[in-house]
């Protein structure tokens, strides 16, 4: 992952009064908050960069390790944030609930794993075609800034809160994710697949 002090501070230096009010909060949980935010948006500059460089050619090669082309997993490395919109409202839910009830939701989930994997892979595919290449740019700033601002409102208590999570669903869910772990969670696998992507051919 590319590290905060890579991204050149929080989208280009705008707003720089956002981040003021946390000031009542401690030193690292409000430089948590800042890194947070600022890889949000270096993955951002990093998306828009590959849709520059991106080719009619290079969007329909197939990727490095999936099944996917190079516009179907653009399409995935954007649903990672689009997805962490509700599974933060979900967290935030079952935060408030007996650890009991996230664990044992967390089992169902994984044992219905194998349909969701053919869901996810299938998703992706027909979510490229919804959102094609030519719309994944406003989509992708839309909701990097949601995620943006929904993280300046948080506090230190309710970072803190979490679930259980299903280990096999994805490589990047732990047992238990705080809803800090989950703010962090789409730019990990967004990283993750940049390395899968055959924009330009090295053949």
């Amino acid at each position: 992952m590319i590290s905060a002090a890579h991204a050149g501070g929080l989208t280009g230096g705008r707003d720089n009064h956002r981040w003021e009010k946390t000031a009542t909060m401690e030193p690292a949980a409000r430089t948590d908050l800042r890194a947070i935010a600022a890889e949000m948006d270096q993955a951002r500059q990093t998306f828009h960069h590959l849709l520059d460089q991106a080719t009619d050619t290079g969007l329909r090669r197939r990727s490095n390790g999936t099944r996917w082309t190079n516009e179907q997993l653009l399409f995935h490395m954007m649903f990672g944030y689009l997805i962490t919109r509700p599974v933060l409202v979900i967290a935030s839910i079952f935060g408030r609930l007996p650890d009991g009830a996230s664990k044992a939701f967390a089992q169902f989930l994984d044992a219905v794993r194998g349909p969701f994997h053919l869901v996810n892979y299938l998703g992706s595919c027909a979510g490229a075609r919804v959102i094609p290449y030519s719309h994944m740019r406003g989509r992708f700033d839309q909701v990097i800034a949601v995620l943006e601002r929904r993280l300046e409102s948080e506090r230190g208590s309710t970072l803190r809160r979490g679930m259980h999570f299903p280990t096999t669903w994805d490589p990047f869910f732990t047992g238990y994710m705080t809803l800090a772990d989950l703010y962090r969670y789409p730019t990990r696998h967004f990283y993750y697949h940049l390395e899968q992507l055959t924009l330009t051919n090295t053949d």
